[in-house]
C-alpha cells in the first residue's frame, strides 16, 4: 500500500517492540535490534547503546530500504522512529528536545 510517507503513530507494549532494554545500577541502556538486516542502507558502524539515567529520554531513528524480489518495482522505504523514556517522566515528555538524539538514518538511494 502506498501512502506517500505520511506517519503513522503506534504505541506498543514494550515486549513486542525490536528495542533491548536493559536496567543495570541505576540507568537503563536502550539499543534497537534492526530487523531484517538486508533492508538496511548503507551506512557505517552501528552507534552503542544509550545508557539513560532517570528522567532522561532518547529518541533513536533507523530507516529502511527494500526491493522488489525481481528488482523490476519501485523501491519501497520506512522509517522507524523510538521515544524512550526511562523513570518518572511528565506527561509532555516527548514534546522537548531529547536528552539524548540517535540519527541512525542511512541515504535511501
Amino acid at each position: 500500500m502506498q501512502d506517500g510517507f505520511e506517519p503513522h503513530e503506534c504505541q506498543e507494549d514494550h515486549g513486542e517492540v525490536d528495542v533491548r532494554l536493559r536496567e543495570a545500577d541505576g540507568r537503563l541502556r536502550v539499543f534497537p535490534r534492526v530487523q531484517p538486516l538486508f533492508g538496511l542502507p548503507p551506512r557505517p558502524r552501528r552507534p552503542p547503546a544509550v545508557r539513560l539515567a532517570p528522567g532522561q529520554w532518547v529518541r533513536w531513528q533507523l530507516n529502511y530500504r527494500f526491493s522488489s524480489a525481481a528488482g523490476i518495482r519501485d523501491w519501497s522505504y520506512w522509517l522507524d522512529t523510538f521515544n524512550i523514556a526511562y523513570g518518572p517522566v511528565s506527561a509532555d515528555v516527548f514534546l522537548s528536545a531529547p536528552t539524548v538524539l540517535v540519527d541512525e538514518r542511512g541515504p535511501t538511494r
